[in-house]
């Protein structure tokens, strides 16, 4: 369907790329585990005219005049972000996970305070502290992972010797690319210990947190969530702050994000974030998030039947981490490559202890928050799995165009919905 009808009229070049963009969607399944598709209401917000507002401040105390509708949107996003996750504060203005991250910083830590983060080829992301990032210049990070990489066990006792030397100021949970849930009572005991902040990324599960099929870390006493609100949330773009109780780090956290990090919040992103909010605490969010999971095992059972290697053995939540490079005699890069001609997306990704290059590694990653959006469900995600190995396996040309007919119908057959109430 054409949604960009002005856009054909006044900018044929530019509709070219978007409609190429609507077909590959439609006709292909998405497997990278932080996409997903927004609802037509999700859309209509982000498309709204509140983009031509500027809203610097919060609600009620705001720099310029005609804030009474913004003030309006922005308090609803607040108020149902708070009663997703139990929180009780709410900063819904950062403009993705990684603003979120960077404004927590900001407000927590002073320049050269340390943090004990997550490694990124245990799972971690590079805004926990990869050396290629800014904020490790400004920050001490230090890292932890897993002890078996076979379980995804967390080596909390080296953690543990490593928090009492150096004294975090905050330890960092939560991850990018590791498939298994985290004992968060482990982490508050030893944030405890040291007399550090709990900070938890729930960016990638907090569809899951959301729809309880996952823990919420504020029931075990984390200080503070950052999160993005796509994924499996099944927002827009963007990211958010929450804070379990302590009045005086959200005011902290608010400083941070204005005027410290961010400019005029992006008030059209806010209204989107509010219609996602609204979709999430409607119950049929609770079922769609327990099918996120039985879809993530029915891939991992046929992972396993084919003898796949998967990182940590398998997978708690929506995503799953292969080792391309030892299960198929292949890279991370050549296995994308190939299930892209197919119609079948996901992202290569590097392994614990990988030996290849990050550009080139030796693992893909993919998830099945976007495919169960479209319907699938564990037949169908065991299929997607099967014509995985089929392609990887084969790899010649005659294999991919006939997997590629089959994801297409597969595709057709479940198309991307307009609603999800």
């Amino acid at each position: 369907m054409n949604s960009y009808h002005h856009i054909e009229k006044e900018d044929p070049e530019l509709f070219t790329a978007l409609d190429g963009e609507e077909n590959r969607q439609a006709e292909g399944l998405e497997l990278i585990p932080s996409e997903n598709y927004v609802s037509r209401a999700v859309k209509e917000a982000m498309a709204s005219s509140l983009t031509n507002k500027y809203a610097e401040g919060y609600p009620g105390k705001r720099y310029y005049g005609g804030q009474e509708f913004t003030d309006a949107v922005e308090t609803l996003a607040i108020e149902r972000a708070k009663k997703l996750f139990g929180a009780a504060y709410a900063n819904v203005q950062p403009l993705g996970g990684a603003n979120a991250n960077i404004a927590m910083y900001m407000a927590l830590l002073e320049p050269g305070d340390t943090v004990l983060g997550m490694d990124l080829s245990h799972g971690g992301h590079l805004t926990h502290g990869h050396p290629v990032t800014y904020l490790t210049k400004i920050f001490n990070f230090v890292r932890y992972g897993m002890k078996d990489v076979e379980t995804g066990e967390i080596d909390y006792d080296d953690m543990c010797r490593v928090a009492k030397e150096v004294r975090p100021k905050i330890i960092l949970a939560g991850f990018s690319a590791y498939p298994r849930e985290l004992e968060y009572v482990k982490f508050i005991e030893i944030a405890r210990e040291v007399g550090a902040l709990a900070v938890m990324d729930i960016a990638h599960i907090a569809g899951l947190i959301a729809g309880k099929v996952a823990k919420n870390p504020f029931d075990y006493g984390f200080d503070v969530m950052t999160t993005t609100t796509h994924k499996t949330l099944r927002g827009p773009r963007g990211g958010m702050i929450l804070t379990r109780e302590s009045e005086d780090i959200a005011k902290k956290i608010d400083k941070a994000v204005f005027p410290g990090f961010q400019g005029g919040p992006h008030m059209h992103q806010i209204a989107a974030k509010a219609v996602s909010f609204h979709e999430a605490l409607h119950p049929s969010f609770a079922l769609y998030a327990k099918q996120i999971i039985a879809n993530t095992h029915a891939m991992e059972k046929v992972f396993k039947a084919h003898a796949i290697r998967m990182i940590t053995g398998g997978s708690d939540n929506h995503l799953l981490l292969l080792d391309a490079w030892k299960s198929f005699g292949i890279s991370g890069g050549e296995a994308e490559s190939l299930l892209d001609r197919a119609g079948i997306t996901l992202n290569k990704n590097t392994i614990a202890d990988d030996t290849r290059k990050p550009m080139d590694p030796s693992g893909i990653r993919l998830g099945t928050p976007a495919i169960t959006t479209r319907g699938l469900r564990e037949p169908e995600s065991a299929r997607v799995a099967s014509l995985m190995v089929e392609i990887l396996t084969k790899r010649d040309d005659i294999t991919v165009e006939h997997v590629k007919k089959e994801v297409r119908n597969l595709a057709l057959a479940h198309p991307i919905p307009e609603s999800f109430i």
